[in-house]
């Protein structure tokens, strides 16, 4: 019965150094993979829209035969409910346009732009990496 008294209550100072040694490896790990997530799905409101707004552009054409058009030049508005990219068009010519995204300063994506041209030709600078197509990590490879 005298043994029971002297039993270990809690835990040891050793045990939970390496509880938090543990946790702090994990959190190291998880915590910039989740961020890289985030910056991805934000991302991807850019690439839908310019996709969409390049198909209103090729219906517009189609419609009007020129991208210099006044419904042309309507369709490059920002669309209502976009929250990180505001979204421009120049139509150079009547043949030619380009398309582009660029980020909404603070929202989580300040080092992100998007274009498209009327060949599909684009480009994009996706958290300081640039490329000749629409990068979607920041490691990513076109």
């Amino acid at each position: 019965m005298n043994t029971l008294k002297h039993m270990q209550k809690g835990f040891t100072l050793v045990e939970i150094m390496i509880v938090v040694a543990i946790i702090g490896i994990l959190a190291s790990i998880a915590i910039p993979s989740y961020t890289d997530y985030v910056k991805r799905g934000k991302a991807a409101e850019a690439t839908a829209t310019l996709a969409d707004l390049k198909s209103r552009m090729e219906q517009c054409f189609q419609d009007n035969k020129d991208y210099t058009h006044a419904t042309c030049a309507a369709l490059c508005a920002t669309p209502a409910g976009s929250k990180y990219f505001t979204y421009s068009c120049t139509a150079s010519t009547a043949t030619t346009y380009t398309l582009a995204a660029d980020a909404v300063l603070g929202q989580g994506v300040d080092n992100f732009s998007f274009t498209i041209n009327q060949d599909g030709a684009k480009t994009s600078n996706f958290d300081g990496n640039t490329g000749n197509c629409w990068l979607n990590k920041k490691a990513g490879a076109c």
